[in-house]
């Protein structure tokens, strides 16, 4: 009697081939990149002492600009970021609504939701800024539309997720008794929905406290016009001061929002 011989292999030809070409694609594409950035290798071998030397320039630390000029920068970026968040809100929720198919079953409306969704995540909160600062003048007033619809389709994606994945027995169970639509929201959807919709808005709102550090950059308000006032002087030392705040206030903002959520979810 003959003997079969059986031979295991992880994957078949087909797939070693696709997986062959996988690699071969993103090996090409990193080259390719590589050869289109075009670094310069005098720039590259010397940016070590580079580095040093700015280092040097900004120690010692200038505490003294704090109060002067960090303090109140600081304040107003919280204020951009939290403000942004809120007014997020305003457009996120009910975009959210009309993305989830279990509360609008409307493909159109659907589409319509999404688009703005999409345009607002596909646009950089910087784009933003500067699109803001051109309509109505630098300042706080642009930081806080830019966070505000830059967060817009992060926000409503998440929420509208969040939506669809609520246990529809009690939402059935109101509609089953005649339970206007006001009432199954409040009764069916938020208490299942309240957990996920904080923790969206108090991640959003930490992502939104370091975005808005660098807005200013652009003009619209924050930290970041000291920041890019004092690297146009040449005041290293205080930018060291600018950027010591900025990492005290983003770790301190990661450490109240953890809080939070400990006690809130």
């Amino acid at each position: 009697m003959a003997t079969i011989d059986y031979h295991w292999q992880q994957f078949s030809f087909g797939k070693k081939i696709a997986r062959f070409s996988v690699y071969l694609f993103f090996i090409t594409g990193f080259l390719f990149s590589l050869r289109s950035v075009e670094v310069i290798p005098e720039f590259l071998y010397d940016a070590p002492e580079q580095i040093m030397d700015l280092l040097s320039r900004m120690w010692p630390i200038d505490y003294a600009f704090y109060p002067l000029t960090v303090h109140e920068a600081i304040i107003e970026t919280l204020n951009i970021a939290t403000l942004g968040t809120l007014v997020t809100l305003i457009f996120a929720i009910p975009l959210a609504l009309m993305n989830a198919s279990n509360v609008v079953s409307s493909p159109l409306i659907h589409w319509i939701s999404r688009f703005f969704l999409v345009s607002s995540r596909s646009v950089n909160s910087l784009v933003w800024a500067l699109l803001f600062v051109a309509m109505f003048g630098p300042g706080m007033l642009a930081g806080v539309l830019a966070i505000a619809f830059r967060s817009i389709g992060f926000v409503g994606k998440l929420l509208g997720e969040a939506l669809e994945e609520v246990n529809m027995g009690s939402v059935e169970a109101l509609r089953a008794t005649g339970a206007p639509w006001g009432a199954v929201m409040l009764k069916g959807y938020c208490p299942q929905v309240m957990p996920a919709f904080f923790s969206i808005v108090l991640f959003r709102w930490d992502i939104n406290v370091r975005e808005s550090a660098v807005l200013g950059l652009v003009g619209a308000g924050g930290i970041g016009v000291v920041l890019n006032d004092s690297m146009n002087l040449f005041q290293w030392q205080e930018v060291a001061m600018s950027l010591l705040a900025i990492f005290t206030v983003v770790v301190l903002a990661e450490i109240l929002v953890i809080n939070i959520r400990n006690r809130l979810i």
